[in-house]
Formats: structure tokens, sequence, C-alpha cells
């Protein structure tokens, strides 16, 4: 019996994060892969600014796929906290109108019955939307930043501007550290 006790509450803490981790819905990943391809961009800076700061390979090029992988998580961690931000928005503003109130402004049905849910889908939304136009003032940052740090590659040389930004050994680190500085001080 004991042996069985132990073995079903073994069972039990192996199963228990399993099922609790969640992962990026549809959606999300959808999301994340049209933002990577705006941060990506189409001029050469502005590839080589991507390649550099996603990929992890020899040659960068499993950047793509590391964008959408790291931006699909952070997309479904702003839709979890809108959405629970939302909830918290909305029973506070039922508590203060009253129900009666809270239903004809929110409800939709004919006897209202689904206005909390329209209050957290809308107001969810919203602060999503907000979310995400915050990502793309960061991509279109990041993206002027490279197109600027390639000029200035261009201008300099490439081993005066490998002077003045690299900071490994080989000075190879220029350009993504070029990208960052710009893209913070904008």
């Amino acid at each position: 019996m004991k042996r069985l006790i132990a073995v079903t509450a073994a069972l039990v803490t192996v199963a228990l994060p399993a099922t609790a981790v969640s992962k990026p819905d549809q959606p999300d990943r959808k999301n994340a892969a049209q933002e990577c391809r705006f941060e990506r961009g189409s001029t050469a800076a502005t590839r080589e600014a991507f390649r550099v700061r996603y990929g992890t390979n020899k040659n960068g090029r499993n950047a793509f796929g590391k964008c959408v992988s790291r931006r699909s998580t952070s997309e479904e961690r702003q839709r979890k906290a809108a959405k629970s931000n939302a909830s918290k928005e909305c029973n506070a503003e039922r508590e203060e109108l009253g129900t009666a109130a809270f239903a004809a402004k929110y409800g939709t049905n004919k006897n209202g019955r689904n206005a909390f849910g329209k209050c957290v889908s809308g107001k969810a939304k919203a602060k999503k939307d907000a979310a995400d136009e915050g990502d793309a003032q960061r991509s279109e940052k990041r993206r002027s930043a490279a197109r600027e740090c390639a000029a200035e590659r261009e201008t300099l040389g490439r081993e005066a501007f490998g002077a003045k930004y690299g900071t490994n050994r080989n000075k190879r680190n220029a350009f993504g550290k070029c990208v960052s500085k710009e893209a913070q001080s904008s």
C-alpha cells in the first residue's frame, strides 16, 4: 500500500508541471512571425542586424525561427496579461456601476448576461493592441538604428567602425553593439 501511494505521488509530481506549462497558440505564432518579418526588413543592413540579434549558429541563418520562438512566447505572455488585467478592471467596474448598469453598458443579448465577457474581451483587445504597438515601435527603432549603423560603417570603414564599437577580441560584434546602442538612445 505504501509503495502504491509513493508511486502515485511520484506520477502526480511529474505530470503536474507538464500540464501547467502552456505553449503559445497559433495566433501568437502568426503575430510573432509578422513582427519578425517587419523587424527583419528588406534592406541589407536591417537583415544583418536581424541575423546578429537573433541568429545563434555560425552564419545566423536560424535567426527567423529563433525570433518567432522568442516573440511567440512574448505574445502569449502579453495576451494572458491583457486578459487578466482586463478581467480585474471589469470586476472593479461592475462593482462600481452595479450589476444592472454594467449589463446595460456592455450586454448585447436580450438579458445582458454576456456583459462581463464583452467587457473583458474589449478591454483585453485594447490592451493587446497597445502592447503590439509598443513592439512595433521598438522594431522600427532597431530598423532605423541598423540603417544608421550601416551608413556609419560605410563612411568610417570596417576597421575604424570595429575599433569604435567592437568589444570582443576581433571586433566582429561592432555592428550589433552599434545597433543596440543607437536603438536604446533614440
